[in-house]
C-alpha cells in the first residue's frame, strides 16, 4: 500500500481522552497539554458533526483537509478513534488506520495487563507500529 509521510498519530478513547500519541517528526511538535487539547477538540468536533449532519446515520468526520496537512480518522465499533495527521493528498490512509487498529487489537486489547480506556503503554504495540510506519516511509518515500 502506498503511504505518504505521517506527522503524528492519536488514539482517543470513547470518552474523548487521549490514550496514545506519537509524533513522527512534524515541524510543529506539541507538548503534552497541546496534544491533550487537540485530541479533546477532535473528539468534540467528531461528535458534533454526527449531530449536525443532515444525512441520517452519519458517523462523523473521516477526513479534514487543510492547506498544509490532512487529518484522517477511523472510529472503531467500540468508539475508539484513531487519527493521523499526514501530508496533504496522502493516499490510502484509511488502510493505514485499519492496520493500526489491527495492531491495537492484537497487542493492546489482548494484553492481560492493559486496562480499557487507559493510556497505552505496550512495548510490542510501539515496536510493531514503528515497523509499519517506517516500512512504508522507506519503501515509497526514501525517508
Amino acid at each position: 500500500m502506498a503511504l505518504a509521510a505521517i506527522y503524528s498519530l492519536f488514539i482517543i478513547n470513547k470518552s474523548g481522552g487521549l490514550i496514545y500519541y506519537k509524533d513522527y517528526g512534524s515541524a510543529g511538535r506539541m507538548d503534552t497539554n497541546d496534544s491533550l487539547r487537540l485530541a479533546s477538540l477532535w473528539h468534540s468536533m467528531h461528535a458534533i458533526s454526527q449531530q449536525l449532519s443532515p444525512v441520517p446515520g452519519c458517523t462523523g468526520i473521516d477526513l479534514l483537509q487543510a492547506h498544509n496537512f490532512d487529518l484522517h480518522c477511523f472510529q472503531s465499533l467500540t468508539g475508539t478513534k484513531f487519527f493521523v495527521v499526514c501530508e496533504t493528498g496522502a493516499q490510502n490512509m484509511e488502510a493505514l488506520l485499519k492496520v493500526i487498529y489491527e495492531l491495537y487489537t492484537d497487542f493492546v486489547l489482548k494484553n492481560p495487563f492493559y486496562e480499557m480506556e487507559m493510556p497505552i503503554r505496550c512495548e510490542l504495540f510501539d515496536l510493531n507500529l514503528t515497523q509499519v510506519i517506517q516500512k512504508d516511509r522507506v519503501a515509497l518515500l526514501g525517508r
